[in-house]
C-alpha cells in the first residue's frame, strides 16, 4: 500500500509524532521526499548485530577504523536533512574520505551493509551511494541471505564476481562472504581473508 499525504500540515504532524515516539530512526529524506521507513524485524536486527560484531572485530579492535550501525550519509555538509540516507552499517575506515559532521557523514564511507527486505528500497540506494563515492556496498537479503557486492569503479557501484567457491572478496576490510545453505534457513558465511584465522556462519 502507498499513502500519498497531500495535506503539509498531516505531514507535519505525522513526522513529529513519529520523532516523538521514536520510531524515525530508519526514515531517510531524499531531495526533500521524506521516505518513512518500515520498523526492522528481528531477524533483520540480528543479521545487523551478528556483522556489527565481526566488522567491530576487524576494524575497530585492530585500529582500522570505525563501524557504525545505522548512522546518517550525505552529499552535503550544511542541510543534510534536505538528502541522506541510513545504511544498516557504515564502516569508516583511518585514511578513508568520508567526514565526520558529527550528525552524518558527509561523503562516501568505505563500506556500507544494506539487509534487504521484501519491497524495500535498496536498490533505489545505489546510485545515491555510488554519486558519494561509496567504495563498497555490500547487499544481503534477510531472508534468502541472497548476496552482492558492489564496488566503485571509478564511474558507479559495479557488482563484484564470485571466485570458483562462490566466495565474495572485500578489498575494503578483509572479509569473503557467500550464502550458506545451513539445514533448513540460509545463513551468511563469512571468513578472514588476511593472515589472521577466523570464520564465522551469521
Amino acid at each position: 500500500m502507498i499513502l500519498h499525504v497531500l495535506n503539509p500540515g498531516v505531514s507535519e504532524e505525522v513526522i513529529r509524532q513519529r520523532r516523538r515516539l521514536g520510531q524515525d530512526r530508519k526514515d531517510e529524506v531524499w531531495n526533500g521526499e521524506y521516505m518513512l521507513m518500515p520498523d526492522p524485524t528481528i531477524e533483520h536486527q540480528r543479521l545487523v548485530k551478528l556483522l556489527m560484531a565481526l566488522l567491530a572485530e576487524v576494524v575497530e579492535s585492530e585500529g582500522r577504523g570505525e563501524a557504525f550501525p545505522g548512522t546518517n550519509v550525505s552529499d552535503r555538509r550544511e542541510g543534510w536533512k534536505y538528502n541522506f540516507r541510513a545504511p544498516d552499517i557504515v564502516v569508516v575506515l583511518n585514511d578513508g574520505r568520508a567526514i565526520n559532521c558529527d550528525t552524518h557523514w558527509y561523503g562516501g564511507p568505505d563500506f556500507l551493509v544494506e539487509i534487504q527486505s521484501p519491497r524495500d528500497k535498496s536498490e533505489e540506494k545505489i546510485p545515491f551511494y555510488a554519486e558519494l563515492g561509496v567504495r563498497e556496498l555490500l547487499l544481503i537479503h534477510r531472508d534468502s541471505r541472497r548476496l552482492r557486492l558492489l564496488r566503485h569503479d571509478g564511474t558507479g557501484l559495479i557488482p563484484v564476481d564470485a571466485d570458483a567457491k562462490k566466495w565474495l572478496t572485500s578489498e575494503v576490510v578483509p572479509l569473503a562472504f557467500r550464502r550458506a545453505a545451513s539445514g533448513k534457513k540460509p545463513r551468511t558465511d563469512v571468513r578472514r581473508t588476511d593472515s589472521t584465522a577466523g570464520r564465522w556462519v551469521v
